[in-house]
C-alpha cells in the first residue's frame, strides 16, 4: 500500500524497510563541480581535493554542524552508533519528496548531514538517474579505469549513474536521486540499489513515483 508521508525519524536497525517522508525540496541553483579524489599520483592541473576527501587524514577536519548551518529538521538523521555491515541486515528506507530539478539538490543535503553526523565518506553512494553529478562527470573525463578505480578503492562518497547500479559493490548507505532521465530509469534501477545498501537507503524524488516502485519491489 502507499506510503504516507510523516516526520522523518531514522533509525537504522534490522526492523526491515521503513519509509519516512521528510518535507519537499524545491530546484536550488546547481553546486559548483566539486574537487576530485586525491590519488597516489597526483594528475597535473587538477584541483584539490573535495569537502569530503578533506574530512579524511591529512585534510582540513569538518567544521561542527552547528558553526556551518542552522539544524534541517526535514533532511535524513543517521543513527549514531554503527551501522551493520551491508549484508547484515534488511535496510530501512527514507523517502525526500523533490522534484525532479530538486533530486540531486535534496541528495546532496542528504550526504552532508551524513558526513556532518559521523558516516564516513567510504560508507556512502550516490546513484543519479538523470544528468551526472558534477565530481561523476569530472573523474569520468579521465577515463573509464581511473573512475572506476575510486570506486574500488572505497575511500569515499561515490556518484554513479542509476544505471551502472548493478556494477557498484554494495555500502552501508546508498542516496539515490530520481532527478529525471530515460523513462522507467528509478523503475529500472531502484529496486536494485535497495540490495546495495546495507543499513539505510535514501530515495529523493517524487513520493508518487517511489511508492508505486518500491511498493512493487519490497
Amino acid at each position: 500500500m502507499p506510503l504516507t508521508p510523516e516526520e522523518p525519524q531514522i533509525h537504522e536497525s534490522a526492523q526491515g524497510p521503513r519509509v519516512t517522508p521528510a518535507a519537499s525540496r524545491t530546484a536550488q541553483t546547481p553546486r559548483p563541480v566539486p574537487g576530485p579524489r586525491p590519488a597516489a599520483v597526483p594528475r597535473p592541473g587538477r584541483p584539490g581535493p573535495s569537502p569530503a576527501a578533506a574530512s579524511r587524514a591529512g585534510g582540513a577536519p569538518r567544521p561542527a554542524p552547528s558553526a556551518q548551518r542552522a539544524p534541517q529538521a526535514t533532511g535524513p538523521v543517521p543513527a549514531t552508533h554503527t551501522a551493520p555491515s551491508v549484508s547484515a541486515a534488511v535496510p530501512q528506507i527514507q523517502l525526500i519528496p523533490a522534484s525532479a530539478e530538486g533530486a540531486l539538490d535534496a541528495a546532496e543535503e542528504a550526504v552532508d548531514l551524513l558526513l556532518d553526523t559521523g558516516r564516513a565518506p567510504g560508507d556512502i553512494l550516490v546513484l543519479t538517474t538523470g544528468d551526472p553529478h558534477p565530481w561523476a562527470a569530472h573523474e569520468l573525463s579521465f577515463g573509464e579505469a581511473a573512475y572506476w578505480a575510486l570506486h574500488d578503492a572505497g575511500d569515499d562518497v561515490f556518484y554513479a549513474d542509476a544505471a551502472q547500479v548493478k556494477r557498484a559493490a554494495g555500502r552501508p548507505v546508498v542516496v539515490f536521486a530520481a532527478n529525471g532521465g530515460p523513462v522507467g530509469a528509478t523503475a529500472a534501477a531502484l529496486p536494485t540499489a535497495l540490495t546495495r545498501a546495507g543499513a539505510l537507503l535514501i530515495v529523493c524524488g517524487d513520493p508518487q513515483q517511489i511508492n508505486s516502485v518500491l511498493g512493487a519491489g519490497v
